[in-house]
């Protein structure tokens, strides 16, 4: 039977360590079927590609530079980036984007890192996995720049406005949502939003271990959220735009399956 697919799993997290075999394995007996493996750093190429090995029929791959990492950038040239992103055979090239909440890279520098991984997506004929948080204006009109023969993309974790989504839709963008969501009295706007995502351009995404959907009736002692709890966000997504679980799961299982092949 076809089961979910959860696009954003950051498995190289210290939090998987140790016990990463039975989270997957506990995600499963709830109808999670595949996993994007999410790449953050140079420094996640490696363990990723480990995870990859044992079990390829249940991951999807991501490979690139997150804005809070930018500044790695300074320390390889675009043929060494190149070459180390493809070391790993990925399927989507990220995740990368802009990240002005805390500036953990200065934002020059992610502008630059996100200009370069385009490149590289265009270069490779592969898709983009885009982060934006605080930065809307900088992020859209850098995509805008780099509209000639622009990759498909998702703009994964949506946490924006009506107006913020239009203009990611009106560019063509497939749209993550995780279990955010699930917290009724922060994102009553958001909650409203979704209604207007073309469930063609929707997928689902647990962000683990980050994003613990708030409403979960039991939730774990350290807080560590998990994709066995796509299922409880799929659920609250499909009560919010009125659509059966079932249609939705086969609708954002369809739209993953289609972008990251």
């Amino acid at each position: 039977m076809a089961g979910f697919v959860d696009i954003a799993c950051n498995f190289t997290h210290d939090s998987f360590k140790d016990n990463l075999e039975e989270i997957i394995a506990n995600a499963e007996l709830e109808g999670v079927e595949k996993f994007v493996l999410l790449c953050a750093s140079l420094n996640d190429l490696k363990p990723i590609k480990i995870i990859q090995n044992k079990s390829p029929e249940k991951y999807f791959v991501s490979a690139g530079i997150h804005p809070h990492h930018a500044t790695e950038i300074r320390e390889i040239n675009y043929d060494d980036l190149l070459a180390k992103l493809c070391s790993i055979n990925p399927n989507v090239i990220g995740e990368t984007g802009l990240d002005y909440f805390r500036n953990i890279s200065p934002p020059d520098v992610q502008r630059k890192s996100f200009k370069i991984h385009i490149e590289i997506a265009k270069e490779l004929n592969l898709p983009l996995y885009l982060h934006q948080r605080d930065s809307h204006k900088d992020f859209i009109n850098i995509i805008k720049e780099n509209r000639n023969n622009f990759p498909k993309f998702v703009v994964h974790c949506f946490t924006g406005t009506q107006e913020e989504l239009n203009d990611y839709l009106d560019l063509g963008a497939y749209i993550g949502l995780t279990g955010w969501i699930c917290d009724a009295k922060r994102n009553i706007e958001l909650r409203k939003s979704i209604k207007n995502i073309p469930i063609d351009r929707m997928m689902i995404e647990t962000d683990c271990p980050y994003l613990i959907p708030k409403n979960l009736p039991n939730k774990p002692k350290k807080n560590i959220n998990e994709p066995k709890y796509l299922p409880h966000i799929a659920n609250e997504i499909a009560e919010l735009i009125g659509m059966k679980i079932e249609e939705l799961k086969l609708a954002t299982r369809s739209n993953a399956i289609e972008f990251f092949s």
